[in-house]
């Protein structure tokens, strides 16, 4: 049950308590001042008639009758015991008020009728529970009405919330100033730790960038000054170090951009294969490219075997191919992507299998012709990279191997870029599964729909 339906039941639940305890108070109230009144008088017209009957030996016109055969017994003992006494009972003549007191051996006593008294009582019971109901009724869409409101701006907190979980730093909820308000309180506080977060995020890629950025300068006197070495081994480790620190100094270059918003993709059609080809030869790695495979396995579809490319060279070197079949060519199927971005997605994604992985790795293309996988047969990737995703500087366990742990996280946010989904898994056969779901081609309007253009006017000369 929802919070806004259990607070309507709550409302609903005190509002019949309350129309509940007010009747049965009214209630008892009521009745217990007409027995009170109907006592009194009881009361009172018997000590009348008892008068009358010591000085005239009789109780005609008085009220009272002698050994009357409706006296309740209980009564009519304590009168035998020489006491008197009132009593309320319910007989064959309706409710009545009894009083009683011995006279001479018999039972003096005296009848008042309560049948009106107990029938505006019953009415004012049948009044409370309609006020009790019409109270209910009012009550309750105005309770209806204030959940409705406190849920709205819960919920709408909570989606706040989730967006800026989901990266969406900009997302607040801006209440309004409500003094002595808890939600507006909550959603205050909401707002203010989305916005230290965001200044946080800020500031690190801020730092980020802003180291990149002036390593570049030095770096690239240190590339040439190890271009310069005389050849030998320590020079050629030299270059292989310095090598790294530019690729990571450019890593660093381009997360920041992609964390600034600053990349826009250029989207167009373009044929899915040779960009695939590309990335793979770009690598200089060994990759088996499949194509015409049943979305989600990365098997091979056996209806359609055509275009397979397998990988011949096992020494890590780019598969040798010759690419001639209809999917490889440029008429062939087409996507809606950003090629360069395209191809460094998958190039990230090819190295980052033969780093942390081992061979063969695959890059499949589904049945759809817009999702790519590319699958290594090695440990898989770890459990904390599938709940959380990549992590920049973290490569996850010890036998994944070693980086830095900006590929993957460059592959993430080129693919949101292009607008495509990059989902990482592991194979159920062992090895880790990265899969790629390139965005559908917008429909263009035909020539049909297009609005005619206007007929020339007359020319003035």
């Amino acid at each position: 049950m929802t919070l806004r339906w259990r607070i309507v039941a709550l409302v609903a639940a005190a509002t019949c308590a309350a129309a509940a305890a007010v009747g049965v108070l009214v209630h008892h109230a009521s009745r217990d001042r007409e027995l009170s009144q109907a006592r009194d008088g009881a009361r009172t017209t018997l000590e009348r008639a008892a008068l009358g009957y010591a000085r005239t030996g009789g109780v005609q016109g008085s009220g009272a009758v002698l050994d009357a055969p409706g006296l309740p017994g209980g009564l009519r003992r304590l009168v035998a015991k020489g006491h008197q006494g009132t009593e309320f009972a319910t007989g064959p003549d309706g409710p009545a008020m009894w009083a009683a007191r011995p006279a001479d051996g018999q039972v003096l006593s005296v009848r008042v009728d309560m049948s009106t008294a107990m029938r505006n009582i019953s009415a004012l019971d049948t009044n409370i529970i309609l006020a009790g109901l019409m109270t209910t009724a009012v009550v309750l869409p105005l309770g209806v009405l204030t959940a409705e409101r406190m849920s709205r701006r819960l919920r709408l907190a909570a989606a706040t919330a989730r967006r800026i979980a989901a990266g969406d730093l900009d997302a607040r909820i801006s209440p309004a100033a409500r003094p002595h308000d808890e939600i507006a309180e909550i959603s205050g506080a909401v707002d203010s730790m989305a916005a230290a977060l965001q200044e946080r995020l800020l500031d690190e890629q801020r730092f980020t960038a802003d180291v990149a950025h002036e390593l570049r300068t030095p770096l690239m006197g240190l590339v040439t000054a190890a271009e310069l070495l005389p050849p030998g081994e320590a020079a050629g480790y030299v270059r292989d170090r310095v090598r790294v620190l530019s690729t990571l100094v450019e890593e660093l270059l381009e997360i920041s951009r992609l964390d600034a918003g600053a990349e826009e993709a250029d989207l167009s059609p373009c044929p899915l294969g040779p960009v695939l080809d590309e990335a793979i030869a770009g690598t200089g790695l060994s990759a088996r490219l499949r194509t015409g495979t049943a979305e989600g396995t990365g098997q091979p579809d056996p209806a359609e075997d055509t275009g397979q490319r397998d990988a011949t060279d096992r020494t890590g070197q780019r598969d040798s191919t010759d690419g001639t079949g209809p999917w490889h060519s440029a008429d062939g199927p087409k996507v809606w992507t950003d090629p360069r971005r395209l191809t460094r997605i998958v190039a990230n994604l090819v190295v980052n299998a033969h780093r942390h992985g081992r061979e063969p790795v695959e890059v499949t293309v589904a049945a759809d012709g817009r999702t790519v996988t590319v699958r290594d047969h090695g440990t898989g990737y770890p459990d904390d990279l599938l709940e959380k995703g990549p992590q920049r500087f973290r490569t996850g366990v010890r036998e994944r191997g070693r980086g830095h742990g900006l590929g993957l996280t460059i592959a993430v946010g080129q693919a949101q870029v292009i607008g495509a989904t990059l989902e990482f898994g592991n194979a159920p056969d062992g090895g880790a599964v990265a899969t790629l779901r390139l965005p559908e081609e917008p429909e263009r309007p035909e020539l049909s729909d297009l609005p005619e253009p206007p007929e020339p006017g007359p020319i003035h000369g």
